[in-house]
């Protein structure tokens, strides 16, 4: 059976469009999953420390994945690219990748929380998000995602990326 997903895809260090790309082509390549929908590239001011600014997008896939293995790949593929552990919350990385939403699900476990915790408080989230996905329904907050965005309190700077 076929999940529909919302992934976020980041990043801050080296050659970060690059590093987008990278990641996008190694989610296509994964089995039994497919891209449905990708959004524009945007650049983002970063959250906490970091000094470097981030590129970042949203994509929309189609997996039989469940989501833990899912997440399991992600994680796989943030490694192979060169992410190493993070010990700062906001801290600098090659690749990010999360799961926003899948399906309607609601998970809360220890490693993987569905829908994703902050996607209502992250402008750099909600900004993509919402190109691809205006009417999607967050599952707890039980409000689209441009709802989302029209009533988001956050200040950070998000505008299209430009190479």
């Amino acid at each position: 059976m076929s999940h529909q997903v919302y992934i976020a895809i980041g990043s801050n260090l080296g050659n970060k469009k690059e590093n987008y790309l990278e990641a996008l082509a190694r989610i296509a390549k994964l089995p039994k999953t497919r891209i449905i929908k990708e959004s524009s590239v945007y650049e983002s001011e970063p959250l906490g420390d970091s000094k470097e600014w981030y590129v970042n997008g949203v994509i929309e896939i189609e997996t039989e994945f469940r989501p833990e293995m899912l997440l399991k790949k992600l994680k796989n593929i943030e490694r192979a690219m060169g992410r190493k552990k993070v010990r700062k919350r906001w801290g600098a990385r090659i690749i990010d990748l999360d799961i926003l939403l899948y399906d309607t699900a609601v998970l809360n476990k220890k490693n993987l929380k569905i829908p994703h915790p902050e996607i209502q408080t992250r402008k750099f989230v909600l900004v993509p998000l919402s190109e691809i996905a205006p009417q999607v329904i967050h599952p707890l907050l039980q409000a689209t995602i441009s709802e989302l965005l029209v009533t988001l309190k956050d200040d950070k700077r998000v505008s299209l990326f430009r190479s």
